[in-house]
């Protein structure tokens, strides 16, 4: 196990709780970020492994000093950061671009690709100042395999992709590693509600037979994969996307 404890932001949804369980086998600590539900990030806590410290930590990403005192408050609790998870997302209708308006585009974009602006500016002082960390941030399968209806979704990760790819060429010569996890239809978190409560059944079962494994994802698929990316495993990559999906976008 690593000496070192992890951050993840949206760790009280179906990703980020399934993200932290993946982690505890890694890491002695971690902090479980969330904005609004500290019952969860307590609950989440109590059922990590005895061998790994949960804590719960306050961040707000569409309030820069939140997020700042949050990282901050990690760091000097635990002594140092060896990985920030990015599992925060918006609950988006799908709308088709014509739809979308200017309101829904800001919320989106303000939460997830400012609010990852935010974590990285308050993170990056403190990886140069350790000579390492990395980030790993969940994305989407859109920018790979677009489903129309997902514009409000893959857009603002595309960008933060794009950003994830940035920090990995210009801050790796500070040992800082960012890597991306692009998810398919997973049956976890947002996407358990999108199943439940988007489309019919037959349209579903349709997109079930696209994917070469026959089956949706659910929260440990991407959980393990982001685990292996957060880790010494894979020192050796950086700038990279991780598609998880089954085989949905071949």
């Amino acid at each position: 196990m690593t000496k070192r404890a992890a951050f993840v932001i949206g760790a009280t949804g179906g990703l980020g709780e399934a993200c932290a369980h993946a982690l505890a086998r890694d890491w002695r600590g971690i902090a479980l970020a969330y904005r609004s539900n500290a019952d969860k990030a307590v609950e989440i806590a109590a059922g990590l492994p005895v061998d790994c410290e949960g804590w719960p930590v306050h961040c707000d990403l569409l309030d820069a000093s939140s997020v700042e005192k949050a990282i901050a408050s990690a760091d000097d609790h635990f002594g140092e950061i060896g990985t920030v998870v990015f599992a925060s997302g918006v609950a988006i209708p799908q709308p088709f671009v014509s739809k979308i308006s200017e309101a829904q585009w800001r919320e989106v974009i303000e939460t997830e690709l400012i609010g990852l602006t935010r974590t990285v500016s308050a993170t990056l002082p403190i990886f140069r100042k350790q000579g390492f960390g990395n980030f790993v941030i969940v994305v989407s399968v859109a920018n790979y395999a677009y489903p129309p209806g997902d514009a409000l979704s893959s857009v603002p990760k595309a960008a933060m992709e794009s950003l994830g790819r940035a920090i990995a060429k210009e801050e790796g010569r500070f040992g800082i590693r960012a890597n991306m996890v692009a998810p398919g239809i997973i049956d976890s978190g947002l996407g358990a509600s999108f199943l439940k409560e988007l489309y019919t059944p037959e349209i579903w079962e349709s997109q079930r037979k696209r994917i070469a494994l026959q089956r949706f994802g659910d929260g440990t698929d991407i959980a393990e994969t982001v685990a292996f990316l957060a880790s010494d495993r894979s020192a050796y990559i950086t700038g990279q996307t991780i598609i998880v999906d089954g085989g949905f976008s071949l």
